[in-house]
C-alpha cells in the first residue's frame, strides 16, 4: 500500500519526513499523514513525490498504472485509495460513537444508582431516627 511504501522509501533514500516535506513544499505532518494512511496527496505531488524518491509513480502506489504519464489513472488509483481511507475512517468513528454512547449510558446508570441509593440510605435513617426519638420519648414518660 502506499503509506507503507512511501515510509520505506523515505527511509531508504535518507530522508526525514522534514526534508521530505521541505523538497515538496508541505508541512511534515502532511507527510506523517501519508505514511499513517490517513489521506494521500493529489496527482501532481504524487508524481513530485515519485521523482524526489526516484521511483515510478506505480512502484510508489504499489500497484502497476500502464501509462505513469497519464494524470487519469494516477487521479484513478489516488480515488480508489481516498475511497478506501473515506470507509477506513467511517468505521473507526462508528467504533468511536458507539464506545462513547456506552460510556455515557454507563455514567449515567451509576449516577441514577447513587441517587436512589443515597436516598434510599438517607429515608432509613430519617426513620432509624425517628424510632429512636420515639423509644426516648417511650423511656423519658415511663
Amino acid at each position: 500500500m502506499f503509506s507503507e511504501n512511501l515510509k520505506n522509501l523515505r527511509k531508504q533514500n535518507g530522508f526525514s519526513q522534514e526534508e521530505l516535506a521541505t523538497r515538496l513544499h508541505v508541512v511534515r505532518q502532511t507527510i506523517s499523514k501519508w505514511e499513517k494512511n490517513l489521506s494521500v496527496p493529489d496527482a501532481d505531488t504524487l508524481i513530485r513525490l515519485a521523482e524526489i524518491l526516484d521511483v515510478s509513480v506505480s512502484e510508489l502506489l504499489g500497484a502497476s498504472v500502464e501509462n505513469e504519464k497519464s494524470a487519469d489513472d494516477i487521479a484513478i488509483q489516488l480515488s480508489r485509495i481516498n475511497e478506501q481511507l473515506a470507509i477506513k475512517n467511517r468505521r473507526s468513528r462508528r467504533i468511536w460513537k458507539v464506545v462513547g454512547i456506552t460510556l455515557a449510558v454507563i455514567v449515567l446508570l451509576y449516577v441514577f444508582m447513587m441517587v436512589f441509593f443515597s436516598a434510599q440510605y438517607i429515608s432509613d435513617t430519617d426513620q432509624n431516627k425517628q424510632q429512636i426519638i420515639t423509644e426516648e420519648t417511650v423511656i423519658i414518660d415511663d
